[in-house]
């Protein structure tokens, strides 16, 4: 690679990396061709983009990074390294494990999922963390219930108290 290839993908990886709040370090080698094939699809089925990079041009496009803080992730870099982009923070997690139901790999190195790092294969972890729209959909109904408990006493009263009338009303007679 030339110095100006290298530096192109850098900016790619910078703008890539700054316009992300789910960022998976994996490693995805001895795959067979099969599996890596497979692995490829899941991850586009599950709308995760899946890049093999440099570690030394991802370190340099980490550190340019700004607003961000990826340092405590530079350990993870050696080896073999496919990054993992997605729209939410357990997507990769969650697909990783589905996959390695059949395969050894891919290992999570590192994950930065809104502002938190979680360093080592932390599949689990990672897994059970709640989308934002989970957890926006747990805050809606959590705003709902009471109003559903009150409706319900409402509606239930109201046919209790007419049945109680109605019954006065037989006796009356």
């Amino acid at each position: 690679m030339t110095r100006e290839e290298k530096n192109n993908v850098v900016s790619e990886l910078t703008e890539v990396l700054s316009g992300s709040e789910v960022v998976y370090i994996t490693d995805a080698a001895d795959l067979s061709a099969e599996a890596a094939s497979d692995l490829r699809r899941t991850c586009f089925k599950n709308n995760i983009s899946m890049r093999v990079v440099k570690n030394t041009l991802l370190k340099r496009a980490m550190e340019s990074v700004e607003g961000k803080d990826f340092s405590e992730m530079f350990d993870a870099l050696s080896g073999p390294t496919a990054l993992m982009i997605s729209e939410a923070g357990n997507g990769p997690a969650k697909m990783i494990k589905d996959f390695r139901k059949k395969h050894a790999k891919p290992i999570i190195k590192a994950a930065y999922v809104e502002e938190s790092i979680y360093i080592g294969d932390q599949v689990e972890a990672l897994a059970s963390i709640k989308s934002k729209n989970e957890l926006i959909a747990d805050v809606i109904m959590l705003l709902q219930s009471p109003a559903k408990n009150v409706i319900s006493s409402l509606t239930s009263a109201g046919s209790t108290l007419s049945g109680l009338v109605k019954a006065l009303e037989e006796r009356a007679k």
